[in-house]
């Protein structure tokens, strides 16, 4: 039998690369219980993936081809797309083959659609928060570049599924004045004035302040985008018609929760990235269950 087709993001190069490193990880020296039990020769099972908590769903793609590298003679068959609001009691899919191979697969797929989905669901919460704050203006929640390592491009696509939007992918796809590159350049100006000196022409400048007086040292030398970090919703209010007097996007960061974000965006927030929702969103109730 050929190698097994991957579809969606499992075929990206370094998806696979993660989903071989964590079968690696967990059937490194084969599976033990599985070998003393079912044995390789033992019955085909029918097992079905469910959902045991109100969820969004993510990772289907990925869980179908953690099966099917374990074994090719698994088959999966798929009820649900990526981003599907799931009730529990609902089947994400099944997968039909021997029962060696299905039960050593097991860990790994739920692992990935548990950990993905629980991001996304995370996300939804976001977006329904912000979408039902009725602001007078669109306003966004990103994500950050706080990311489980290596599992960057699943948990961003999770935040899209969810609802919310991504901010920078990586160092290289924008620019972001924080702290330390202020503190090393000597001051808010002369950081921004460096990067409009170097910077490439698509790339937007955006730089991080914590008061009035570093936006207005911002603005004055030419900021496109002001991060607002750790301000309150009201100190955000009045930053916010300073920056937009000027057409300068407004960016709130630091500590914002599901409790604060309306404010955050009733304020004058256009984007309001929240960290949490990659590094602490908790990993959602997904079973595996053989049938019959």
């Amino acid at each position: 039998m050929g190698a097994p087709v991957l579809r969606g993001l499992a075929a990206i190069p370094s998806v696979r690369r993660l989903i071989d490193l964590a079968l690696d990880e967990d059937l490194g020296r084969g599976d033990v219980t599985s070998q003393v039990t079912v044995g390789s020769n033992g019955p085909v099972i029918t097992a079905e993936m469910n959902v045991r908590v109100p969820i969004v769903v993510f990772g289907v793609d990925i869980a179908a081809a953690v099966f099917a590298l374990v074994d090719p003679e698994i088959s999966v068959e798929v009820y649900v797309e990526d981003g599907a609001r799931l009730e529990p009691g609902a089947v994400i899919l099944t997968a039909k083959g021997p029962a060696h191979g299905v039960l050593a697969a097991e860990r790994t797929a739920l692992n990935f659609i548990q950990r993905l989905s629980g991001v996304a669901t995370m996300a939804r919460r976001y977006a329904d928060a912000v979408a039902a704050a009725g602001t007078a203006h669109p306003c966004k929640v990103v994500d950050t570049r706080n990311t489980t390592p290596g599992f960057r491009v699943l948990e961003k696509a999770a935040v899209l599924a969810g609802g919310c939007w991504n901010h920078r992918f990586d160092l290289g796809s924008g620019i972001l004045i924080k702290d330390n590159h202020i503190a090393a350049c000597g001051g808010v100006r002369a950081a921004v004035e460096a990067a409009k000196a170097k910077a490439p022409h698509p790339l937007r400048i955006e730089v991080e302040v914590t008061n009035l007086s570093e936006l207005d040292e911002a603005l004055a030398a030419g900021a496109e985008v002001v991060l607002l970090d750790n301000m309150t919703p009201a100190q955000v209010e009045v930053a916010a018609a300073r920056a937009h007097a000027r057409h300068v996007v407004v960016e709130v960061s630091g500590g914002v929760t599901l409790a604060t974000l309306a404010d955050y965006a009733r304020a004058g927030a256009d984007l309001i990235s929240v960290g949490a929702l990659t590094h602490s969103a908790p990993a959602v109730d997904i079973g595996l269950d053989v049938a019959g």
